[in-house]
């Protein structure tokens, strides 16, 4: 491999033989290290099931388009679990012998289907690690992938490498499809991201060292060979086929396609040759000795159909050639012939054509195989199962006139040249350099941890308090019960519930009286009331169209204790917005609509991600054209889900109106000094962080985006954008492929920096310069807008945190992974409020026992009317 020119390099694999501990293993694990090769070794067992059997019978054959077999029978299912197994620890082995080796800033590059789940097992022992991984087979259609049995832990092994690089286009796109239908992720231009990480998909078509033939060509024993050949064969056309003797090389087809032309143009019976070198694999599995036995039958009967005493037709070969004879042979031939049904490239068809500077051979080529790509322009490409194409290209081929056959070979001996096993090596690891830059770059966007001891000390030492949370992905988890195996794209399994212990440690937090909890939802008011109705906390409804003060003990509920953010009669436009959502709900299986009082969503999350993609963009310009082209509405795209809501509605702007209402109780006697923000929001709600970080203020460029820059405008960023959310991440329109030496450039709309300190506030508005949009109560939008909650926050530089739910770039400065994260969260700031609320009443007793005491001294030193 070209990459071992330009570093210094250890191999770390399978020997490929067995050898029991012992002297002569011993000796021969010292022999190869001496070379730069690290052997791991394994027990018979384990080599049976891993390579014979999960590597060779089950992922070789499914990536090369040949259907797992029936398991007519339950030991059948037993066999490919323990051959799983053994893949398993044969990947942990491997992962710890490369961590052996390891020393920081190595590079370590991963190969094929053997070693699918090493990226993850290595990325967990060393996170930094700069890994890239390339399979040099195909990589089938999600159609076919799908049907594996443990699809998903194979595609999160692979994902956790920096790089995957593909032979061609077509299995790079197959991958990134089969990522998006099984795991849910989608495609961006630079690969395939997940929770914020993004692995690089890229095609790299391999080569070979032309050079290494050039030399073999100009030494004196392939010219002997060479002479030797020409002689035997002078006065027929020599046709030449190499492969393996393996079942997705297309022998058979070969042979047959050729038996056809010779029947069909008798005159050729004399004057031409095929001679087909078949290497004999895996001769102990009886598919492939039925393989072996139906060729020498095709073989033999053309060679009796056709041959004469002086001629036969076919010269097969069950065996390797030395180097010198294949380069001789390659040299003297007038046509290759590959039809491979599978094949990852096929180097066979770059080595003919290295070999045929001088006689211009032709190459007949499959489609099917890699080097169609890249040899495509001179090559004959036919339908290897198409037997009629292959016999009427045989024809071309031997016909072919000598300025046509030099044209062809000069378009494909230059690309041969040109893209070499050298380069093909520097192109990918230059890429994975890049890429591992690139994403340290793109980390630095991504939150870092929220140091939980440090919030609860900053939290207990606080007068005010105020808490702030998500409701979705944040408070909630899934309904599936704990231990069952997540079923993809179940729509009840995958509904949501409130995480057991949030609403316990809630109200724990509110038992504090100088802690205020407020709770925001994107869902209706009787969802959000349903779950913390009960409690002692602010509600805010639909993206803060609607929020509820907290319910006083003993207070019954009503429908009328909710205020009302926007005019009821500025709803016109939902009607007509529900006719397209309806529309095309119809035409998208398994999509549905949710309409709420202010908004409606339509919903796409368990539609097939590709066509729902499709169907959200359609629906984008009906949308535009139609129904709210002159509506105050806002379009907001979610991960899988397209929303239309009133203009202006954000979960900052709800938060001033709840600081302005909390201000005219509190006032300046008790200003909040802490304040904690968390929540799973998308970009366009992540204003929330914004409106903290500027000490509680809306500056006009919030104003001006809330009111007027996210309005249904028709923009070229409008259709590909897609926010991010907990498992569907932001997303292009491309494919998520990347071209060959491309580079992923960093957007330049990315997050801007975490913040390591709260920036002073600067140009804002006052209160005379902001005016409500149209649809916002008037009463309500003055007290928001006359500044009454923000003079309420007085924070310091370490008295706001913010922290987003899952790992993606966020404006937050923290990071939580998960609604189990916040639930461990809150469950501490619980047990420190329930410490708090002790202290305080320990303190209290003491006062007034203090008190007690003074008044009783009091009455002991003062003097008694009447005494002398």
């Amino acid at each position: 491999m070209g990459v071992q020119h330009a570093y210094v390099t250890r191999w770390i694999g399978w020997p490929g033989v067995h050898l029991e501990p012992g002297p002569d293993r011993d000796e021969l694990d010292q022999l190869l290290r001496q070379e730069g090769y690290v052997p791991v070794w394994f027990d018979e067992k384990t080599v049976d099931l891993y390579y014979n059997g999960y590597c060779n019978q089950v992922l070789w054959q499914l990536f090369h388009y040949v259907p797992l077999p029936l398991e007519a029978r339950l030991s059948e299912t037993r066999t490919m679990q323990a051959q799983w197994a053994a893949y398993q620890e044969a990947n942990r082995r491997f992962a710890q012998a490369v961590v052996e080796e390891y020393d920081d800033g190595d590079l370590v590059w991963c190969h094929d289907y053997h070693v699918v789940l090493l990226p993850q097992m290595l990325k967990q022992l060393c996170p930094d690690m700069k890994l890239g991984f390339f399979i040099h087979t195909p990589f089938p259609s999600s159609e076919i992938y799908r049907t594996l049995p443990m699809r998903e832990e194979l595609l999160r092994g692979l994902l956790s490498a920096d790089l995957i690089g593909f032979h061609t286009y077509d299995y790079a796109r197959h991958f990134v499809s089969a990522c998006t239908r099984i795991l849910g992720l989608e495609g961006t231009p630079e690969g395939v991201e997940d929770s914020g990480q993004i692995t690089r998909i890229a095609a790299f078509p391999i080569g070979i060292d032309p050079a290494r033939f050039s030399q073999a060509l100009d030494s004196e024993k392939v010219k002997f060979h060479i002479t030797e050949l020409r002689k035997r064969f002078a006065g027929r056309k020599v046709m030449l086929g190499v492969d393996r003797l393996d079942i997705i090389k297309g022998i058979p087809q070969k042979l047959l396609a050729y038996e056809k032309f010779l029947d069909e143009n008798p005159s050729w019976k004399d004057k031409v040759l095929l001679v087909q070198i078949a290497v004999p694999t895996r001769m102990d599995v009886p598919e492939y000795q039925q393989l072996r036995s139906l060729v020498h039958e095709i073989v033999g009967r053309i060679n009796g159909k056709f041959g004469t005493l002086t001629h036969v037709p076919i010269h097969h070969l069950d065996r390797s050639l030395e180097f010198h004879e294949l380069v001789a042979l390659y040299a003297v031939t007038d046509v290759c012939l590959v039809t491979s049904l599978r094949d990852g490239m096929n180097l066979v068809s770059y080595e003919y054509v290295a070999c045929q500077k001088q006689n211009s051979g032709v190459l007949i080529l499959s489609e099917f195989a890699g080097a169609a790509q890249s040899l495509g322009a001179g090559a004959l490409l036919v339908n290897p199962h198409n037997v009629i194409d292959i016999t009427a290209n045989i024809e071309d081929a031997l016909t072919m006139s000598g300025s046509e056959r030099k044209d062809r070979q000069r378009q494909n001996y230059l690309h041969v040249r040109t893209h070499t096993a050298q380069v093909w090596a520097d192109t990918f690891v230059s890429e994975l350099n890049d890429t591992h830059v690139e994403a340290q770059l793109r980390n630095m966007h991504i939150p870092p941890q929220l140091p939980l001891g440090k919030l609860v000390r900053r939290y207990k030492r606080s007068k005010k308090k105020v808490v702030i949370l998500g409701y979705n992905a944040t408070l909630t988890t899934s309904a599936e019960a704990p231990g069952r195996q997540k079923r993809q794209n179940d729509q009840i399994r995958s509904l949501t519930r409130v995480h057991p212990t949030v609403k316990e440690s809630i109200r724990k937090v509110c038992m504090d009286p100088n802690t205020v909890v407020c709770i925001f939802s994107g869902s209706e008011k009787s969802k959000l009331a349903g779950a913390f109705g009960e409690l002692p906390v602010w509600l805010a409804a639909e993206n803060g169209c609607f929020i509820r003060p907290p319910r006083q003990e003993g207070q019954s509920q009503g429908a009328d204790e909710w205020i009302e953010t926007i005019e009821a009669s500025n709803m016109d436009w939902m009607e007509s917005v529900q006719l397209v959502f309806d529309y095309f709900c119809e035409r998208t299986p398994r999509s549905y609509v949710d309409r709420r009082e202010t908004s409606m969503v339509w919903n796409y999350k368990y539609a097939d991600p590709e066509f729902g993609r499709l169907q959200a963009r359609d629906m984008l310009q009906h949308l535009w054209t139609g129904p709210i082209s002159n509506a105050a509405v806002d379009i907001v795209q979610g991960g899988r889900s397209v929303e239309v809501r009133p203009v202006g509605i954000s979960k900052g702007l709800a938060m001033e109106r709840i600081f302005a209402y909390m201000a005219k109780d509190g006032g300046e006697a008790d200003c909040v000094d802490f304040i904690l923000c968390a929540g799973h929001f998308m970009g366009r709600d992540e204003d929330i962080f914004s409106y903290f970080e500027r000490g509680g203020q809306l500056t006009e460029e919030d104003l001006l985006e809330m009111f007027e820059g996210d309005t249904h405008s028709m923009s070229s960023q409008a259709l590909p954008h897609i926010e991010s959310t907990a498992s569907v991440n932001q997303m292009g329109s491309n494919t998520g492929l990347s071209a060959l030496g491309s580079s992923a450039a960093l957007s330049a709309h990315d997050w801007s920096p975490i913040p390591e300190e709260v920036p002073t506030p600067t140009a804002f508005l006052g209160p005379q310069d902001v005016k409500p949009p149209a649809g916002w109560k008037e009463s309500h939008a003055k007290a928001s807008m006359e500044g009454e909650g923000s003079k309420y926050i007085k924070l310091a530089q370490d008295g706001f945190w913010s922290c987003t739910v899952g790992r993606k770039r966020s404006k937050a400065r923290y990071m939580l992974n998960n609604s189990t994260e916040v639930a461990t969260m809150l469950h501490e700031l619980a047990t420190a409020a329930e410490q708090t609320s002790e202290n305080a009443k320990r303190l209290e007793a003491g006062m007034e026992n203090l008190r007690l005491e003074n008044h009783a001294l009091a009455r002991v030193t003062s003097p008694v009317k009447g005494d002398v």
